[in-house]
């Protein structure tokens, strides 16, 4: 029996384009997919909630977080798994370091006087 073909390990060059350092602020993000793709996109808020109600349906009045998306992610589906071991090592990591504990199910306004 033969070995496999041995590929030599990759390295990554990375270059940031000076443009880009300062980076994008987000409040937070919402994650989708397609069946070739998952997106991530990473939003801002642009105003504290507010009381909404649509009187055509009927709909009770419920609070709305207005945002826009501060940057949008692509990347392909097999390279997911990857990402959430890297962003869990990193959570992780951080945890230890600031002796911080992970934020309570609730920590996300809900809307006017909440």
């Amino acid at each position: 029996m033969t070995d496999p073909v041995q590929r030599p390990p990759m390295e990554f060059a990375v270059s940031l384009p000076p443009e880009q350092e300062v980076g994008v602020f987000a409040d937070f993000a919402n994650i989708w997919h397609t069946p070739n793709t998952f997106v991530l996109d990473f939003l801002t808020v642009k105003r504290p909630a507010h009381a909404s109600a649509d009187a055509a349906t009927g709909q009770p009045p419920h609070a709305v977080l207005e945002s826009r998306v501060a940057a949008r992610v692509r990347i392909p589906p097999e390279q997911i798994f990857m990402l959430i071991k890297a962003l869990q090592t990193q959570g992780d990591q951080w945890l230890a370091e600031t002796g911080r504990v992970e934020p309570p199910d609730a920590w996300a306004p809900h809307g006017p006087g909440q």
